[in-house]
């Protein structure tokens, strides 16, 4: 069965972005990008909220024509492109060019458990809001946290209250060269 898995970076606080979304603070040189490359090359999808959806297709969809781009970006925006997209959005509605996206209007776990079953690698979950959601619903199987050597003091919390608890086990961890740390966790018990 595919695991849905969240990948997110985050502040030595917590933070997954400043006060007023700023993401500038975030370290990805050509070592943590071809990193993400060979992590994401296989996965079978992606399930974005709206403001991922748009944050990305802002520039990804033609970051490889830019001649002066490094080699891991225009990798990346090859495999973001050819990647299925499923957008969870109530007020989001396909564009002609919708670079290989499905809209969906809310989040029902018997259809993502559904998704799952389906044949295919697994599938990224990218945004804080959509995680808070699958995380309500038990829906994600492993946590893929880069830890930036940052400070922020302030800014908007990966993880938003909740009274549900969700026991992890540490699965990997990994240190690039800029000071980036991964933790890797998977549920307890999967």
């Amino acid at each position: 069965m595919r695991k849905i898995t969240l990948s997110l970076s985050v502040s030595l606080d917590g933070y997954f972005a400043g006060p007023n979304g700023e993401l500038d603070w975030h370290l990805v040189d050509d070592e943590v990008h071809r990193h993400f490359n060979e992590r994401i090359k296989p996965m079978g999808g992606f399930l974005h909220g709206r403001v991922m959806h748009e944050l990305m297709v802002g520039y990804w969809p033609t970051a490889d024509e830019d001649p002066s781009a490094p080699e891991p970006v225009r990798e990346f925006a090859a495999i973001y492109r050819d990647m299925p997209k499923i957008v969870y959005s109530r007020t989001l509605e396909p564009g002609p060019a919708d670079w290989n996206t499905t809209v969906v209007r809310e989040v029902v776990p018997e259809e993502v458990r559904a998704l799952k079953e389906q044949p295919g690698g697994d599938l990224g979950i990218g945004g804080a809001e959509l995680a808070a959601e699958f995380r309500r619903h038990d829906l994600i199987d492993e946590y893929l946290l880069y830890v930036v050597p940052v400070i922020l003091g302030r800014g908007r919390p990966l993880f938003a209250e909740s009274d549900a608890t969700t026991r992890l086990r540490l699965a990997a961890t990994h240190t690039f060269g800029n000071g980036l740390v991964l933790l890797r966790y998977e549920r307890a018990g999967a």
